[in-house]
């Protein structure tokens, strides 16, 4: 029993050390079976969150994919790694910086990454560190390389599309057909390979589902009905920042979406059909590889954690995409299994973040916290679910974040009752705009009540909790 006094303690031998396995979903918000959306098929997943304990309120660092894994992987923060946009690799501003990954390997284990993981290299320059970084991994990784939309399926053509297509394609074709039934494969053969070498191991597993494209097999469109979706009202909310507005960058890239103005509801709906038709593939190749490690027997001595990178938005609040501050962006399913759990099937309500998955799973593992991580164990959480989080989850984002002329940066503290928004100049530091959202009345946060003389004392105390959590560097 990993959980309690049997943990392994930090001087026994590694063959005692459990397995770990993470799978990391791209831009999957929490519209699965297990967090209550009655519209999503995602049995695997549900499976898996019933022999885990489900973290309702888990928040990311920043809802944008390369500075949330850099984020979670390191257990810092997007302002301690400076790390704020999708080209900058943390080994250039901190080139010593332990990963999660490098932490277990250099701790006697196999470190394995299949998919994408870390952000995904695309015609990265030579002379610039890979975003796969080879040195978190005892081999090289697999199928991290590429962008999102040559994962397109061409028929007659091995390359795929030659540019940026269309956002939405439904194909009669297997799995492997596409990026994530490819992960899935290599994921399995790498299992069987684990389970015949008896090292322990560090197995990550990236599916690039649901991003965009929202492309997967017929069969999977075939599970919902369009006419199930209800579109939301395009409208903003009341008093929200026009510098917290975006105009929708990465979606309105692909080909047959309209390069401005709003979404017709015929167009929202496909969306909408997509989005869900692609959890349901990830959710399958997700199923592909928790069997095989079930089958070769690891799974009773390996730890699973199931994490998306960060949320989406598809037309709430007027936004489609990510790169907001908002609940719907940042947050995100988080499931952690450990064998021998008193807590499976249950679920909490702590605010937890991203950051806390590092020191979750050295602890785990049996071995002291680093120091200088920004996260928290939540080994309490594991053993007890009714233990208390933090008193904040702190998520930020520069905007107009698809520039290099970034205006402000946003920071958004969600604590158990309200989410408040700090918009921080960046070449002066001052406060441009404050938002504040009581989910207690406005779960969907459409009201941006800082104006209000009414919530003046909660205003005041969120701005003094937002001062000693938000600890920017001097200059960008």
């Amino acid at each position: 029993m990993l959980l309690g006094m049997g943990l392994p303690l930090a001087a026994e031998p590694t063959a005692a050390r459990p397995n770990i396995l993470v799978i990391i979903a791209d831009d999957l918000r929490n519209d699965l079976g297990s967090y209550g959306d009655p519209l999503a098929h995602t049995p695997h997943l549900d499976r898996l969150a019933a022999e885990s304990l489900l973290f309702d309120r888990a928040y990311c660092q920043q809802a944008v994919c390369n500075p949330s894994r850099a984020s979670m992987l390191t257990g810092l923060r997007p302002d301690t790694i400076r790390v704020w946009d999708l080209r900058t690799h943390f080994r250039e501003t901190l080139p010593d910086v332990v990963t999660l990954p490098q932490f277990f390997k250099n701790h006697g284990y196999h470190t394995r990454g299949v998919g994408k993981v870390f952000h995904n290299d695309t015609r990265r320059a030579e002379d610039r560190p890979s975003m796969a970084d080879p040195v978190s991994w005892s081999v090289p990784p697999l199928l991290s390389i590429g962008a999102h939309w040559e994962d397109w399926v061409v028929p007659g053509d091995p390359f795929g599309p030659p540019r940026k297509a269309e956002s939405l394609q439904r194909l009669d074709v297997p799995d492997e057909a596409y990026f994530d039934g490819q992960v899935a494969a290599f994921a399995v053969a790498a299992i069987k390979d684990l389970a015949e070498s008896g090292e322990p191991f560090f197995l990550a597993v990236g599916f690039w589902k649901p991003h965009l494209p929202f492309n997967a097999p017929q069969r999977y469109w075939d599970l919902y009905d369009r006419a199930d979706f209800s579109i939301p009202a395009a409208g903003t909310p009341v008093g929200m920042p026009a510098l917290a507005k975006h105009t929708w960058h990465e979606l309105r890239t692909y080909t047959d979406i309209p390069a401005e103005g709003p979404l017709d509801d015929d167009l929202a709906a496909e969306l909408w059909h997509g989005y869900y038709a692609c959890i349901s593939f990830l959710d399958a190749q997700v199923g592909k590889v928790l069997e095989q490690l079930r089958a070769s027997g690891l799974a009773d001595n390996t730890i699973i954690v199931f994490v998306s990178d960060h949320g989406f938005h598809l037309g709430e609040r007027g936004l489609w995409g990510k790169t907001s501050v908002y609940e719907l962006d940042a947050r995100v399913p988080l499931m952690i299994s450990v064998p021998g759990m008193t807590s499976a099937g249950a679920r909490t309500s702590a605010l937890v973040e991203l950051i806390d998955l590092y020191p979750t799973m050295v602890d785990l593992a049996g071995f002291p916290v680093p120091e200088g991580l920004e996260g928290e164990s939540l080994r309490p959480q594991l053993i007890d679910p009714a233990a208390p989080g933090r008193a904040a989850a702190l998520t930020q984002g520069p905007q107009p974040f698809y520039t290099r002329s970034w205006e402000a940066m946003g920071y958004g503290l969600r604590t158990e009752r309200f989410r408040y928004i700090e918009w921080r100049c960046l070449a002066s530091g001052a406060i441009l705009e404050r938002e504040l959202y009581d989910h207690e009345t406005d779960p969907d946060e459409l009201h941006n009540l800082a104006p209000s003389a009414d919530y003046t004392e909660a205003l005041e105390g969120l701005a003094e909790l937002a001062g000693k959590l938000i600890n920017p560097p001097d200059s960008r």
